[in-house]
């Protein structure tokens, strides 16, 4: 499932005006085993709800007298309601938090820091970072992810198309995806198709792969008016311009991982969070998975989910004691035998690799060789709200991608300034 939000700006303002401004330093939780409360666990991605309830009988084996109710959310709209219950404080007691809304919410102080209980070397690094806040870790790391290519065999072959190789480049990838729309026109078969409602399953990573980046590392400026992140927006365009990919409105009605599933398209771009869905497909005998192809250099964004506490709780001590558990090597396993993640925590990732019956593997390679982080900022989702509302003129044909491109700039540099003031 997608990583990226869109996030209403006014809901966003919304939180920030209603915010205090300070944050605690962390604490030992202080959780007594016969306590009794009952916490609220707020998530958006159904597949993982089987390892989730694993986890919480497990859990409720320390804590007997500690109820967990389980909220789940489609992704679609789980930060528009975040963001209401941040205004009322009345968010969940735990909940699921992405790299894209994280400073948002803790530099508002609505996150509870996490306690010397949860030990940050089990993670990486990277993710611990992604969830700090002045200093403050606020986010328990609980999976990563990479992007990588699914493609289906069977298709290949009805199409008489050699499979991927490592090292394929953007031709290559273009040129298999065109063949096979051509070859099973009739049959209503694309070569590939790509999620384009955020930048994470594509176009962030085509504006990396052609030497670009979507943000600036101080998170100051947009990068999307360069000539390599134009020719990384352009590439995704041609896709769609020669039938090689749905075109939009065709991705509207029918989302890109059920074309799949479904045996419409050959290739997929997306992440680990698919493997729950696509090992439990009816094509899995036919699934394989090759890195995504290069043009100037291999890239991918990496990102990773955290759990966190609502500052708000009125069960806090509980909400601790559930983070901490979900923290554990325990959890971790948990949910990577049940294929639902790819484990944050160290040493825990090959019960996910062997999770599945095609190489899972990629994700791991990509992550140590060719990742990037992804791009956040302060707020986020105030210019991710502005690449939804101009990059589909520019997927679709309706405008030039450069002209759209140097639009998105100069509108994400001014929400940048804003954040900044």
């Amino acid at each position: 499932m997608r990583r990226t939000a869109l996030l209403a700006g006014v809901a966003a303002t919304a939180l920030l005006l209603t915010a205090c401004s300070s944050n605690d330093g962390g604490s030992t939780s202080t959780a007594d085993k016969d306590m009794t409360a009952e916490i609220n666990y707020a998530f958006w991605d159904a597949t993982q709800e089987a390892a989730i309830d694993t986890i919480i009988a497990e859990f409720n084996e320390e804590y007997p007298n500690i109820t967990v109710k389980k909220d789940v959310t489609p992704y679609s709209e789980f930060f528009g309601k975040l963001q209401t219950q941040a205004s009322s404080d009345t968010l969940p007691d735990v909940f699921w938090m992405n790299g894209p809304n994280f400073q948002l919410y803790a530099s508002n102080d609505k996150l509870e820091p996490v306690t010397d209980a949860v030990d940050p070397a089990n993670y990486p690094q990277a993710l611990n970072d992604l969830y700090s806040f002045d200093g403050t870790q606020y986010g328990v790391p609980k999976d990563y992810d990479t992007v990588a290519v699914f493609y289906n065999k069977a298709l290949f072959d009805q199409a008489g198309v050699e499979y991927p190789t490592e090292g394929w480049t953007w031709d290559e990838f273009h040129e298999k995806a065109k063949a096979i729309s051509d070859a099973l026109k009739a049959d209503g078969v694309y070569g590939t198709v790509n999620g384009l409602s955020g930048g994470q399953e594509v176009y962030y990573n085509t504006i990396l792969q052609a030497g670009g980046e979507v943000i600036s590392a101080d998170s100051t400026t947009s990068g999307y008016d360069s000539p390599e992140a134009i020719e990384g927006l352009q590439f995704v365009a041609d896709l769609i311009a020669d039938g090689s990919a749905p075109t939009l409105q065709q991705l509207s009605d029918t989302p890109q991982n059920v074309w799949f599933v479904n045996g419409k398209s050959a290739m997929f771009w997306s992440g680990t969070w698919s493997n729950a869905e696509l090992r439990e497909s009816a094509i899995v005998d036919d699934i394989e998975v090759a890195p995504l192809p290069k043009n100037e250099q291999e890239a991918t964004v990496i990102h990773g989910l955290a759990n966190v506490v609502a500052k708000s709780s009125k069960n806090k001590a509980a909400a601790l004691a559930f983070q901490e558990f979900l923290a554990s090597e325990r959890a971790a396993v948990i949910q990577a035998e049940a294929g639902a993640a790819l484990p944050a925590y160290t040493g825990t990732q090959t019960a996910f690799i062997e999770s599945a019956p095609y190489n899972l593997q990629v994700f791991l390679d990509e992550a140590e060789n060719s990742s990037f982080p992804y791009p956040v900022s302060k707020n986020t989702a105030a210019w991710n709200q502005l690449e939804n509302e101009l990059l589909p003129a520019a997927f679709s044909g309706e405008r030039p991608v450069a002209d759209v491109a140097k639009e998105l700039a100069e509108k994400m540099n001014e929400a940048l300034a804003e954040e900044n003031e």
